[in-house]
């Protein structure tokens, strides 16, 4: 079946050839703005894996994208970004028109080699983001985002010298932060739809502890949780610390915390059984994680509550 067909694209310059685009300016880094390569009709149902990082904004397609397994459609003013080696794929039931405003950056994981980016790029976590979780612009964000791309773009056609890379690369870098903080806006402007995923989070644990799964299945992980919510890991843990402060592996251990006062309080079980429901293995786990979080052991906090 078509498709189950995964095709990988390790290089740009196979990127550009696939899509019917001239060369690259630059074997490592291209900008693609006003797309006007094959017809996307032809890679209907493709899954794509690439060998490099592509950012792009989609203003409209009759479609949808597949990344995983969501189909997310598209938009307007609607920004993606995949990382190396993640699955993406387009469903096109009909003939679909590119938009002259879409633009594209590619760059090889060896454009960063030895610069601070290489290792800061790990730092954007929407690049982990799920299709559906992509970063909706305004117009004045959306126009501040597409002068870096050209400035990217200019600083590409230019003769290369021992200046051009490090200009790129503070440009990637800049475009980067822009977006962490457009997404960062994001996650305020959708305050409601994010304070229902916070109630979720919080019926969702308290069902977890109150109806013995801890017991039987062990600690809540954040990829429970997350799939449960029917979002990815990082952008959950984006949304919770911008309203928070926390990360969900600390709202986990907050809620776990919670139980367990409750039920050395409200119960005479002992340490080891209050342990043992919570999902823990080992009680010594149990008792430094509590210790960690209240300065106290169960059993002092148990003495003290008394």
């Amino acid at each position: 079946m078509k498709s189950s067909i995964l095709t990988k694209i390790e290089s740009i310059s196979e990127y550009h050839k696939k899509r019917g685009l001239p060369p690259p300016f630059h074997p490592l880094i291209s900008v693609i703005d006003g797309y006007t390569g094959i017809p996307i009709e032809k890679e209907a149902f493709l899954n794509v894996s690439l060998g490099f990082y592509k950012v792009f904004i989609k203003k409209q397609m009759d479609g949808k994208l597949k990344y995983g397994q969501r189909k997310y459609d598209f938009d307007e003013g609607t920004m993606f970004f995949m990382a190396p080696n993640q699955v993406f794929g387009i469903d096109i039931k009909e003939h679909s028109i590119q938009n002259p405003d879409d633009w594209f950056l590619l760059f090889h994981p060896d454009f960063l080699w030895n610069t601070s980016l290489a290792k800061q790029i790990k730092k954007y976590d929407f690049f982990n983001y799920a299709t559906n979780e992509a970063l909706f612009l305004s117009e004045k964000e959306e126009n501040t985002l597409r002068q870096i791309v050209q400035n990217i773009k200019q600083e590409c056609l230019s003769n290369i010298d021992k200046f051009s890379d490090n200009i790129i690369i503070s440009q990637i870098e800049t475009l980067l932060n822009y977006s962490e903080r457009f997404y960062q806006r994001q996650f305020i402007t959708r305050k409601i739809a994010n304070h229902q995923v916070l109630g979720q989070l919080e019926e969702l644990l308290n069902n977890y502890f109150d109806d013995s799964l801890a017991k039987q299945k062990g600690l809540p992980t954040v990829k429970h949780v997350s799939e449960k919510l029917n979002i990815s890991p990082s952008y959950l843990n984006g949304l919770l610390k911008s309203h928070t402060g926390q990360s969900t592996q600390q709202h986990i251990h907050e809620k776990l915390i919670e139980k367990a006062k409750e039920k050395l309080s409200t119960t005479n079980l002992t340490v080891s059984e209050i342990a043992y429901e919570l999902g823990f293995e080992h009680l010594q786990s149990f008792s430094k994680l509590f210790k960690a979080r209240t300065s106290l052991s169960p059993l002092e906090f148990r003495t003290s509550f008394n």
